[in-house]
């Protein structure tokens, strides 16, 4: 609920049409999709004995998309709301006109694109195979419990998803490390206390919402090499999904100036 409300304030006070916000945005927006699709039939299922337990092929490979779709995008919008402080920051007479409407939706595009191309190859390798299995193990649909109910050889899947996940994860540490250092470089070597407080205040944000995302997503990929805590990797890979969507709209709602000024104001009328 939070994450339509915070789409919904942007959209509709002006004075939240910046670039940080407009890319924000994209955090709630994939919480929505990410999390409508796979968390309604969970709780669903949830109810029923696991005899009852049935999902179609399509709609677990669709369930799966958008599962894989939620935790890249989650990065690649972080790495460019980085890129979006780097340059507030460590550029902030130019700005205006680097951050331009134009710039902002060749970096969403960039981001979903990215993502895209990413996922849909991962998948792509996985729709080849035949089947000769039925049952997944886990909680919901996800890359791995798909090419698992093949018995043909699944190397190139493997070799294929660690590559993923190991670009992924160097592109999105990498950037977040590269800017953020420039980003205190210029804050240690500022004599400017307003520059370094909004630094603090905007930057501890975006790292706070990245830290939540990374740890929970590392937790998940590292708890799928002990089969013996199955049960803790389910309920990680779920958490996955509600932690950072519940939390990100609070954190970034909470320290912002303007949403509060926007819900006082009409929280008065």
């Amino acid at each position: 609920m939070e994450n339509y409300t915070f789409n919904i304030l942007v959209f509709i006070d002006k004075n939240l049409h910046h670039p940080m916000y407009l890319l924000f945005c994209n955090l709630p927006f994939n919480d929505v999709v990410g999390n409508s699709i796979m968390m309604p039939r969970l709780l669903s299922d949830i109810l029923l004995p696991p005899s009852a337990r049935l999902i179609s092929y399509h709609e677990c490979l669709i369930q799966a998309f958008t599962t894989h779709m939620y935790g890249t995008t989650s990065h690649t919008v972080l790495m460019i709301m980085a890129f979006d402080r780097y340059v507030a920051i460590c550029n902030p007479l130019r700005y205006a006109s680097i951050m331009t409407n134009k710039m902002v939706i060749k970096l969403t595009v960039l981001a979903w694109g990215v993502a895209f191309v990413l996922v849909g190859v991962l998948l792509g390798l996985t729709i080849r195979l035949s089947r000769c299995r039925t049952l997944i193990t886990n909680p919901f649909c996800d890359n791995a419990s798909l090419f698992k109910l093949s018995c043909d050889s699944v190397v190139i899947n493997n070799v294929y998803g660690l590559t993923f996940t190991v670009v992924l994860f160097t592109g999105s540490i990498g950037t977040i490390v590269l800017t953020y250092t420039q980003i205190m470089v210029v804050c240690v070597t500022s004599k400017n206390t307003s520059l370094n407080s909004k630094a603090l205040k905007t930057c501890s944000t975006h790292l706070l919402v990245y830290m939540i995302m990374l740890f929970t997503g590392i937790l998940v990929i590292a708890l799928h090499r002990f089969p013996q805590y199955s049960d803790y990797r389910k309920m990680c890979a779920i958490l996955f999904h509600i932690i950072p969507g519940s939390l990100n709209p609070i954190i970034y709602g909470v320290q912002s100036k303007e949403i509060q000024k926007f819900l006082s104001k009409n929280m008065l009328i």
